[in-house]
């Protein structure tokens, strides 16, 4: 056994981190922006835990596809679990599911970053980003705007 230690194993595992946190950035700064319960922090701590996670499974598990579906399972879950935290009801409505689903995107992010599939892990977060600030411009458009007495000339009665 050698105690040599493996940098560029290292040098590999950090690109992996470090670029499953940078592309959870714009999402983390996109909920930040719309003051949501999760953000700049959580999202990209989310990626960069579940590249991690996928790292230290296929150092055990190698190409055994049974062990990476697993990995994968898990990950699926507990990140759920994670997003399902942003969620709230309060006077009949929910709040927080777009987070929610932002998160459980995040940890899909995270997982290709992990295994080295850059074009998924791109994708994920341009695609996380582009509906969460596209869709809300979209979404803020369609809806009725408030009536203000005061411009229609009469006394707001």
């Amino acid at each position: 056994m050698s105690s040599a230690f493996d940098w560029p194993l290292l040098a590999d595992t950090m690109a992996r981190l470090l670029g499953a946190f940078a592309l959870a950035l714009p999402i983390g700064w996109e909920r930040q922006q719309a003051s949501r319960s999760a953000g700049l922090r959580t999202f990209p701590i989310v990626a960069a835990a579940s590249s991690a996670y996928v790292l230290v499974g296929s150092s055990f598990s190698g190409e055994d596809i049974e062990a990476q579906s697993r990995i994968i399972q898990g990950l699926m879950t507990g990140i759920g679990f994670v997003g399902g935290g942003a969620i709230l009801k309060s006077r009949g409505r929910v709040h927080g599911t777009a987070t929610a689903a932002s998160v459980w995107m995040t940890g899909a992010l995270g997982a290709a970053a992990g295994y080295g599939r850059w074009e998924m892990a791109v994708a994920i977060s341009a695609l996380t980003f582009g509906a969460l600030r596209g869709l809300t411009l979209i979404e803020q458009r369609g809806r009725p705007r408030p009536s203000r007495p005061e411009l229609e000339g009469g006394d707001g009665s």
